[in-house]
């Protein structure tokens, strides 16, 4: 019952990031607000990332990343950050879908080698806190990005700042 629930919020998660991507022209990937921050393809390409890890959540009970390997794919263009966020999704549905929920109740850590990151935890924790509430950040950090260059945002959680504006101005004329 428990993975179900939560199989149903990454699905509607998920459909919420395409909807974010989609608004995503390939001709703002290369900004960044700073020196420090990554530019719009990359904190894309790390979004889609974020769905990768479901697989490592589910079916390790420690995950090194130190020995962990990701092919970003072509992140020159929304097409190919959206090919890989698809195939990302897919594997996380598949990884999710009839998983038991008792196995959401047993220890997962993260360490880089020898170095305990992230401590033995219930994965139902790293689900909520790591993999949906990081989501939920970077989607939040792109939206700032796309306002930032002048970009509708569209709404996620109903309609955005722009949908509305759009609305009012309908209903003027």
């Amino acid at each position: 019952m428990l993975a179900q629930a939560l199989l149903g919020e990454l699905r509607f998660e998920a459909e919420n990031t395409r909807k974010l991507f989609n608004a995503i022209p390939d001709d703002v990937l290369s900004y960044r607000p700073n020196d420090f921050n990554w530019s719009i393809a990359e904190l894309a390409t790390h979004t889609a990332e974020v769905y990768n890890w479901w697989d490592s959540t589910l079916n390790k009970e420690v995950f090194d990343i130190g020995t962990y390997k990701y092919d970003k794919g072509d992140i020159s263009t929304m097409a190919g950050i959206k090919a890989k966020l698809e195939e990302n999704i897919a594997n996380a549905i598949k990884c999710l879908d009839g998983y038991a929920d008792e196995k959401l109740m047993e220890a997962w850590s993260m360490k880089n080698g020898d170095t305990q990151l992230m401590p033995p935890m219930p994965r139902i924790q790293v689900i909520r806190g790591f993999l949906m509430n990081h989501l939920y950040h970077h989607r939040g950090e792109l939206v700032a990005y796309l306002r930032a260059n002048g970009k509708p945002v569209p709404g996620l959680y109903g309609p955005s700042y722009e949908e509305q504006m759009a609305a009012q101005k309908i209903q003027e004329v």
